[in-house]
């Protein structure tokens, strides 16, 4: 109690600095607008909703891993309603394409009043959390309504279970508060177990991550788009790049047209608030550059094809050879990305050094040679080399990477099945 009492004032020192980050406007980054008020507990009514099902999926990542989820979800149970709440305002743009799946809501900010009266105004069944979006304060007052709290898709890293560690008077109370906890893995239950986490509240599903649906539409799609940039050319993808990487991967793909010079690089900033940006540093140093938004055409000449719209991640993928997960280059930052996506399309990655958040799904790539650690760009040209210019070789890697995924299917039908529909 004490240990939450110090959390909340902290919060509240913090809280200007926390609003300032998701209401400050870039360009290329929805805004909240009017809505702001639902980040402390104004929320709308939901007409004809008796007591959904609360899923909350932190931004844009969390939302498209729990989207297949939720479309299973629905199609076994359509009277189920859904609320999925995000923090985030491009979290709150991907949550719309689900249409009339989900209604979406803006989580409160983690102080008791928010929390409450979001929970007075939608009255949820049950809340289920997307990984380990775990705040103190929500967990308290969803627990004292006596509201059912489960853990979807946990991950626990050794970093974090180092920073939970830290904290424990205040993580000891949520360890008792959560219902259940569907890890990913063996090492992320035995983390929690570590951390006071009851045994029986643990349970080992897989990750909802391998059960990636490529629809006929994105393949097609992603055919479509390597027709226009050419089927003969080899083409890499930088997905979900990070400020730091930029410079270094423009600078690999310069290296790479030493030797390859049609090659082709899609670069795909992980944030559209940074898509002007990255579209003018690759001008600046002289590349031949396409933005996607910019509906130009690209022609034989252009180098760089920068990847600047939201949601066509697998298209631009599915358009390419190799793929280059970012979040990997900038030390401890990030930890990585996912790099399922690429391998549920039979593409081969590389990633950088730096891969923390997805430590067991890169060593089972790395293990079936589908995946390659890089840890300089030297490294990074090398192996795009080799893969750009030895397509059978580029071929068995990326059968070797789908391969891992069908292996690994399901960890939803695991989930679902854990989620008391009563």
């Amino acid at each position: 109690m004490l240990a939450r009492f110090f959390y909340s004032l902290l919060l509240t020192l913090l809280a200007p600095l926390l609003l300032y980050s998701l209401y400050k406007k870039k360009q290329g980054k929805p805004s909240v607008g009017q809505r702001w008020k639902e980040h402390f507990g104004f929320t709308p009514s939901i007409p004809n909703c008796h007591q959904p099902i609360w899923i909350h999926a932190a931004s844009v990542g969390e939302t498209i891993a729990v989207t297949p989820l939720i479309k299973q979800l629905k199609s076994r149970h359509p009277e189920v309603k859904i609320v999925l709440t995000t923090t985030t305002s491009t979290g709150a743009e991907q949550a719309e394409r689900l249409g009339d799946l989900v209604t979406h809501r803006y989580t409160p900010v983690d102080f008791s009043f928010a929390i409450n009266k979001f929970i007075r105004i939608i009255k949820p069944a049950q809340l289920l959390i997307v990984e380990t979006e775990l705040w103190p304060n929500t967990l308290n007052a969803v627990s004292k309504a006596n509201i059912p709290i489960t853990l979807l898709n946990a991950r626990l890293s050794a970093k974090s279970y180092r920073g939970y560690k830290k904290v424990m008077p205040l993580f000891t109370p949520m360890a008792k508060q959560l219902s259940t906890v569907l890890c990913q893995y063996d090492d992320d239950a035995t983390r929690f177990a570590k951390l006071g986490v009851a045994r029986e509240k643990l349970i080992v599903a897989g990750s909802i991550k391998f059960d990636i649906s490529i629809t006929e539409t994105v393949v097609e799609q992603g055919n479509r788009l390597r027709e226009q940039l050419g089927n003969d050319r080899p083409i890499w993808i930088a997905a979900s790049t990070h400020d730091g990487e930029d410079q270094q991967l423009l600078s690999v793909h310069r290296q790479l047209l030493s030797s390859i010079s049609e090659a082709l690089l899609i670069l795909v900033p992980r944030h559209p608030e940074r898509f002007a940006h990255v579209t003018k540093l690759a001008q600046e140093l002289g590349f031949s550059t396409v933005s996607r938004s910019s509906g130009n055409a690209i022609n034989r000449d252009t180098q760089v094809y920068v990847g600047d719209t939201m949601g066509e991640m697998l298209t631009l993928m599915q358009a390419s050879d190799v793929c280059f997960m970012g979040g990997s280059l900038i030390g401890k930052k990030v930890g990585g990305h996912n790099l399922l996506e690429p391998a549920a399309l039979g593409i081969p990655t590389l990633t950088g050094p730096s891969y923390y958040n997805f430590t067991d799904i890169t060593h089972a790539l790395v293990a079936a040679n589908a995946c390659k650690i890089t840890h300089d760009e030297a490294d990074i040209v090398t192996q795009l080399t080799v893969w750009l210019t030895d397509k059978q070789q580029r071929t068995a890697c990326g059968q070797q990477a789908l391969s891992v995924v069908n292996k690994n299917t399901g960890a939803i039908k695991r989930s679902l099945a854990q989620i008391a529909l009563d």
